[in-house]
């Protein structure tokens, strides 16, 4: 529950912040950092299960810490890079608005 939890907060957080280009670099950077250290954590898990579960859930191939550890920080990753390149599109288009009035101005002034 904590770790479903913790994907919750990490996702609102994510979509919180999306005008924030520092910000979803630094989450973009989180997340991809907690999937790489995903089977270093599956092979601790996998040594030290009975400390915390009934049940070993950690095997080799990593398919448990792959679906509940890694796949929901990778649609968090899909997320922040979404954010970005919608606000980077949003910044082309007011940079381009601003150099089309800049050059309408220029050629007015050429007129006058």
């Amino acid at each position: 529950m904590c770790l479903m939890a913790f994907h919750v907060v990490l996702l609102l957080t994510a979509v919180g912040f999306r005008r924030n280009a520092n910000f979803q670099l630094f989450l973009l950077f989180l997340a991809y950092s907690g999937v790489y250290l995903a089977e270093k954590m599956n092979r601790y898990l996998g040594e030290n299960w009975k400390s915390f579960t009934s049940r070993n859930y950690f095997d080799r191939s990593g398919v448990f810490i792959s679906v509940v550890w890694s796949g929901p920080l990778i649609v968090i990753s899909i997320v922040s890079v979404i954010s970005s390149l919608v606000a980077l599109c949003r910044l082309m288009v007011k940079w381009k608005r601003a150099e089309l009035r800049h050059r309408a101005r220029l050629a007015h002034d050429k007129k006058d």
